[in-house]
């Protein structure tokens, strides 16, 4: 199409040369250009978190991000998150802890734990700033115990396993 503009995203180290509109947003790219479904649309309002993925190290509500913004960072998704065939040690304590119902959500917690908690591994060991966290994503199944439980197995103090 005339209007579209050609972009390289870094997606999980692998190189995307796409074409998009400027409108477009990073969720529906990753998604229908990329193929990288592991990214849920919710509300599509940066409200609920399910397409947090991480830009540069950091959660980012990629339904609220331009594609086009994405270009020459470092852009980490679900399907990025393990390596040589191993899950990263939150997805294995998410599972652990059942910190997941129908499953919709947890990509985005994961996402979102993940590039908090490896920036500051301190959030986990203080409650209100853990909450703080948890809740800024939506989850209407787990009651968010399961996900704190699997926050404190991989970050906290007592954690066993940490990235």
């Amino acid at each position: 199409m005339s209007g579209d503009t050609p972009i390289r995203l870094k997606v999980n180290d692998t190189a995307y040369d796409v074409r998009v509109e400027p409108r477009r947003v990073l969720a529906d790219v990753l998604r229908d250009e990329c193929g990288l479904t592991g990214t849920k649309l919710g509300c599509e309002q940066g409200v609920c978190g399910s397409c947090t993925v991480l830009v540069d190290g950091a959660g980012v509500r990629s339904c609220m991000m331009f594609a086009v913004q994405g270009a020459g960072r470092d852009i980490q998704t679900i399907e990025g998150l393990s390596a040589d065939g191993q899950l990263h040690a939150f997805q294995e304590a998410i599972s652990a802890e059942h910190g997941l119902q129908c499953g919709f959500c947890t990509a985005g917690f994961v996402m979102l734990v993940v590039g908090a908690l490896d920036q500051d591994p301190t959030i986990a060991d203080d409650p209100e700033r853990l909450n703080s966290l948890l809740s800024s994503n939506l989850c209407r199944c787990t009651g968010y115990e399961g996900i704190r439980r699997a926050v404190l197995r991989t970050y906290g103090k007592g954690g066993t396993a940490r990235k």
